[in-house]
C-alpha cells in the first residue's frame, strides 16, 4: 500500500532523534493512510489512500453501506 494521502499528498517525513548527548540517529514519520472506499467525481466507488485528517474533515464523501438482506423463513 502506497504511504500517500491520494487527497492532500501527504507522505512520510524525515528528520533526527537527538539524544541528550547530542547524538543524531535518522527517524521516519509515517502518516495514518487508511485504505476507504470513497464516491470519486465522476460518481463512482473506488478505493483510495486517504490519512485521517482528510477523512475527519469532510474531505471524501464515502458511499451508501452495502446492506444485506434477511428473509424470514415462513414454515
Amino acid at each position: 500500500m502506497s504511504k500517500v494521502c491520494s487527497i492532500c499528498g501527504k507522505r512520510r517525513q524525515v528528520g533526527f532523534n537527538i539524544s541528550h548527548a547530542h547524538n543524531k540517529t535518522k527517524k521516519v514519520w509515517n502518516p495514518n493512510i487508511q485504505k476507504v472506499r470513497a464516491v470519486s467525481s465522476i460518481g463512482m466507488v473506488k478505493k483510495i489512500n486517504v490519512c485521517t485528517r482528510c477523512i475527519r474533515s469532510g474531505k471524501i464523501v464515502k458511499p451508501l453501506q452495502k446492506k444485506t438482506m434477511h428473509v424470514a423463513e415462513s414454515f
